[in-house]
């Protein structure tokens, strides 16, 4: 989705996760005011990069803040895989694919949406409307100088989406089909919102700080000379040093996508970050820094530069019970 610049300047803020009132603090440190029940700033506007369910103590008040921001005018939002996911989770499969909903109602999946489910189990026409709405939120946000999507900047697979979907966001159909590997669905969703990624060797498997099990790590999507898995390995839990040295194949870096340093600043959320928020490159930063795990909460304020700088990160820092 391509937007116009309409605002003297933009916020844009990395997964909330249900800590609705770290995200008030964050929206009033950069002078936001909540005016007739809605967070407002007098020129400027916030865009948030999905992930504003599951995990946090306040999912259903954190939805309706940012769901009012954007009903508003004084926010936009694109769709995390957390969205992506609770769609799936009720959303039937297609008739004849095996299965009962688009996303298995396994012991798995539910770890990741029980929070929210019964964050709004007293509420379930709310809930029903907020589904509805997550079908509104699009996938990308191309602002012309920046970007935004949840996970990772695929040009190719945006153009094909775009040209299927002119407003940036998925329908029905889409979803259903998203199960099978073989889709151009499942390609989008899993490139866009979730990132890309390569397979650990010799089936070997690892077991992540949120408790999952995996074949498989998230990679970068910018490194440009990589020589070892270490050198492209991006995500919370590191990887072992022998498979860290690892050497790649010559294979595997043909089919690593880069996003070039000469492309408009592209801003992501998804990937647990720590420590002080910074630029990964100049055209390249990560908002998300795990605020639901008591990390911090992160926004980056863009005035029209065509580079990110380290002045520009404002945050707050999660306490315990916040």
């Amino acid at each position: 989705m391509h937007a116009p610049a309409e605002h003297s300047g933009y916020d844009i803020i990395g997964d909330i996760h249900g800590c609705a009132r770290t995200l008030a603090r964050l929206l009033e440190q950069m002078g936001y005011r909540l005016q007739q029940g809605v967070w407002r700033h007098p020129s400027r506007q916030a865009l948030f990069l999905g992930d504003i369910i599951d995990r946090g103590p306040r999912i259903r008040e954190a939805l309706h803040l940012v769901h009012d921001m954007v009903q508003a005018g004084t926010a936009r939002c694109i769709m995390g895989n957390h969205e992506f996911n609770a769609l799936g989770w009720t959303t039937p499969a297609a008739p004849g694919s095996g299965r009962r909903y688009v996303r298995e109602h396994t012991d798995r999946q539910l770890r990741q949406i029980q929070d929210t489910l019964e964050q709004f189990a007293a509420y379930p026409d709310e809930w029903r409307y907020f589904l509805d709405w997550f079908f509104c939120l699009p996938l990308f946000l191309d602002m012309g100088a920046f970007r935004m999507v949840h996970a990772c900047w695929d040009q190719g697979l945006i153009d094909t989406f775009q040209a299927q979907y002119p407003d940036g966001c998925l329908d029905r159909e889409f979803l259903q089909a998203s199960v099978d590997p073989g889709t151009f669905a499942c390609q989008v969703q899993d490139r866009l919102l979730r990132g890309t990624g390569m397979p650990l060797p010799h089936g070997l498997t690892m077991t992540g700080k949120d408790g999952f099990t995996r074949q498989f790590f998230r990679t970068k999507f910018w490194e440009e000379d990589p020589q070892t898995y270490g050198d492209v390995q991006f995500q919370p839990d590191p990887l072992p040093e022998h498979i860290a040295a690892r050497p790649l194949t010559p294979d595997q870096k043909a089919e690593l996508l880069v996003y070039g340093k000469d492309e408009p600043i592209l801003f992501v959320g998804h990937y647990w970050q720590q420590g002080k928020p910074h630029p990964i490159r100049p055209n390249l930063a990560c908002l998300d820094y795990s605020a639901v795990k008591f990390g911090k909460l992160v926004a980056y304020r863009w005035d029209g530069e065509e580079r990110l700088e380290r002045d520009k990160f404002v945050w707050v820092d999660v306490p315990r019970l916040a």
